[in-house]
């Protein structure tokens, strides 16, 4: 069935005022190079055309402010698309400012001239300011072509009392003449290709209006899905087919913070996410001034599947003047921050000439890091004012957070304050401590922050190198997501508290003065023995201070990797550097004591061993040779057996 309204008559009396012009700049060759190769997408021409229609509306709404006479005959503004499935016909009619025999001409003879920044351009004082609103879109109308092979254009100017009728094949010339009996506004028809002839279909029409054009200010219209079946006789006798409202015509992000409701904003974000449950917590923000701009940003509450793979395309939404123009805007938040979803909306950002691709400059920087900084402190009220929220954030979005502390310099600080981590002092619950938390329960004399990293909160917690910091009650932070040590690497202090690895040999503890190891234990004759049997295991070998509880521990130099660095490389097929780890053994232990009196070299070196392999264990690495490891156990446990 046709949806198409009749053709809008030409007065045969002005045919002598027809004329064919040709196209101003260079144009066959322009116009053929921006309708095959400036759009990627063709359904975008639908979002030009609807763009230029609501321009239109709000250019005749700002003027009628002052000339209410012109909205007199229709003051009810709408945006209408027809269509003919047989015909292979598409119609955008709009009853805005509409347009005169001669800006016709202006407007659409001369190839990205735009009749807005004229219009702008005209306006001084408030006047600029109220008619912010009113979009600049240049080239958008050429992009008709894409799906055309004839254009044909219907307008009538507000107050005037004749139309033209402009029309083109998108070659040299186009044809303009005086047309009668047409409402004002302006009606853009075009005549499909035969491979175009999806846009003749209802169905379609919807999908790329509710996904480009959902949020224009307008009701953009569409026959009724009722009135659309051919087989529906009642319709057919029924004269013009109902009009329904296809879009929301809601830009939610355009409304007062204090006009939306929780439930609105928890709804919007289910639809620009796709996501089934509510946001943690949302930011509304309208930043005016030199550079104007609008962001709706969410926090989601659960990480989608494929949050660590950093190819994914992902970003905000961008709107400019609330049309849709990209999905996956990457360039208004660092990668760390991927997890972000939301709008972002200016008028201001320097988009290329067929409006699919965001430029990089000065502006974009701007918006850049002024968003990172709302997001961060966005994060940072929720960890103060809602802990549990923050809680649940951290458990799944901590990691990718951490990236930003080794990636974005500016903003280190904020990060520092929303990093969580484990700790000695409550072992049991995960990832709950702030660095503000852990610097209010320093101990007295303590000018360090302790961490330990590891490959398990349970690997960390046994670890042997914390028995000292039990024994005086000084708290340690236990890390062990796969990019601790990374990020640990790329710290040195905070608020003037510096970082200590408790996994390396020079370990000044609370109350010690700074003084470098001494060579004292190498002259020990059991450090001698030990030193000679792990001559090219280890390092060193020394007397631990501390260790409480266990007999032996390895330790690492001030510039050695420690082992989760080692095997990440390792995975990326990176060559290791050379390094031996350090052997501490504490004296005062039963196995230490028994190990000193023991006259046999074989079962002393067997022990040293098994000692050496028991510490690797204990810091999370395998045997180098667990076959070996396993043959001195079984002779040690013969050897205990037969006594």
């Amino acid at each position: 069935m046709s949806t198409e309204q009749s053709k809008e008559k030409v007065d045969p009396a002005s045919a002598q005022d027809s004329e064919t012009l040709g196209f101003q700049t260079e144009a066959k060759q322009l116009l053929q190079l921006m309708i095959h190769s400036l759009y990627s997408n063709r359904e975008i021409f639908l979002r030009e055309l609807i763009s230029n229609a609501s321009d239109a509306i709000d250019k005749l709404r700002f003027k009628a402010i002052e000339h209410p006479e012109l909205i007199a005959e229709d003051a009810d503004y709408a945006i209408t698309l027809g269509f003919d499935a047989d015909a292979r016909t598409l119609s955008i009619t709009d009853n805005g400012i509409g347009m005169t025999r001669q800006e016709v001409i202006d407007h659409l003879g001369t190839i990205a001239r735009s009749g807005t920044a004229e219009f702008i351009s005209q306006l001084t004082g408030d006047q600029k300011k109220d008619a912010a609103l009113i979009g600049q879109f240049g080239v958008g109308f050429y992009s008709a072509f894409i799906v055309a092979d004839e254009v044909e254009v219907f307008s009538r100017a507000a107050g005037a009392d004749r139309g033209t009728r402009w029309c083109s094949s998108g070659e040299d010339t186009f044809t303009v003449e005086e047309a009668a009996d047409l409402p004002r506004g302006t009606r853009v028809v075009l005549h499909l290709k035969p491979d175009a002839s999806e846009f003749a279909d209802g169905l379609r029409l919807r999908s790329i209006i509710r996904k480009y054009s959902d949020h224009i200010g307008v009701p953009v219209r569409l026959p009724g899905e009722a009135q659309q079946d051919a087989d529906d006789q009642t319709d057919k006798e029924a004269g013009a087919p109902e009009l329904e409202v296809v879009n929301s015509a809601k830009a939610l992000w355009t409304r007062s913070r204090s006009d939306i409701s929780d439930d609105e904003y928890r709804a919007f974000y289910k639809h620009v996410s796709h996501d089934f449950e509510d946001p943690l917590t949302w930011s509304h923000n309208r930043v005016e001034g030199k550079l104007e701009y609008t962001s709706l940003l969410f926090v989601p509450k659960r990480a989608p599947f494929d949050l660590w793979n950093r190819e994914v395309p992902r970003g905000l939404k961008l709107y400019v003047q609330r049309v849709f123009i990209m999905d996956d805007a990457e360039q208004f938040l660092p990668l760390y921050l991927r997890f972000i979803k939301g709008v972002v909306d200016s008028s201001d950002l320097p988009l290329n000439v067929s409006r699919e691709i965001l430029q990089q400059d000065d502006r974009i920087v701007t918006i850049r890091n002024a968003l990172t900084k709302r997001v961060l402190s966005m994060l940072q009220t929720m960890a103060d004012k809602a802990p549990e929220d923050y809680q649940e954030f951290w458990d799944e979005f901590g990691e990718v957070l951490k990236e930003g502390v080794g990636e974005d310099f500016g903003n280190r600080d904020a990060l520092l304050k929303l990093l969580r981590a484990s700790s000695t002092r409550d072992p049991d619950v995960q990832k709950h401590v702030s660095l503000d938390a852990y610097l209010e329960r320093m101990v007295e004399g303590q000018d360090s922050i302790y961490y330990l990293v590891a490959d398990s909160l349970e690997s960390a917690k046994s670890s042997p190198l914390l028995e000292v910091f039990r024994d005086r009650d000084v708290e340690v932070l236990l890390l062990f997501d796969r990019i601790d040590e990374w990020l640990m690497s790329s710290l040195s202090e905070y608020e003037g508290k510096v970082f200590v690895d408790v996994t390396r040999a020079d370990l000044k503890l609370p109350g010690e003065e700074d003084k470098k190891a001494e060579d004292e234990d190498d002259k020990d004759p059991l450090t001698e023995r030990i030193g000679a049997v792990l001559a090219e295991l280890v390092e060193k070998v020394r007397r631990s201070k501390r260790l409480k509880e266990s007999p032996a521990c390895l330790v690492l130099g001030e510039y050695d990797l420690g082992p989760q660095m080692r095997r990440i490389m390792a995975a990326s097929g990176q060559q290791l550097p050379d390094s031996k780890p350090q052997f501490e053994y504490n004296p005062e232990h039963p196995l230490i004591q028994r190990l000193e009196a023991e006259q046999d070299e074989d079962r002393f070196r067997d022990l040293v061993l098994l000692l050496f392999d028991q510490s690797r264990l204990a810091s999370g690495e395998l045997p180098e040779d667990a076959g070996a490891y396993v043959d001195r156990l079984n002779r040690l446990l013969i050897t205990l057996l037969s006594d």
